[in-house]
């Protein structure tokens, strides 16, 4: 199975996009997305989920790198819409907790900042 990734500009998010399966093969086309967007200084990142099929541990340190450099930069990564399995690895993970997770796009792109303990 292949991995499509797109982008999309809202506000001062950046909605990235993701379908298909992803894993140890797919992980890398989406890391190297990543990495471009904050090589432009886009570091407030929403990862739109409703299309990913399946993920791997490979996958979830994707995210976990992403949030790791935006954390410190001074964004943020926000993921949205995750199907059952993948939200369920998430949670399994433990991931859930460090990685803030929304129903919707929409929710995730609006949200207000969790505050800081």
């Amino acid at each position: 199975m292949s991995l499509t990734v797109q982008t999309e500009q809202r506000d001062d998010m950046v909605v990235v996009s993701v379908a298909g399966e992803l894993d140890m093969a797919t992980a890398p086309q989406l890391q190297d997305q990543i990495s471009d967007l904050l090589e432009k200084g886009r570091t407030r990142l929403v990862f739109d989920l409703a299309e990913v099929s399946f993920c791997d541990s490979t996958g979830l340190s994707v995210f976990v790198r992403a949030k790791n450099s935006t954390d410190d930069a001074g964004g943020t990564v926000r993921l949205a819409a995750p199907q059952r399995g993948v939200l369920r690895i998430l949670e399994v993970s433990g991931l859930v907790e460090v990685l803030h997770t929304y129903p919707t796009v929409d929710e995730a792109v609006a949200a207000e900042e969790p505050a800081l303990d």
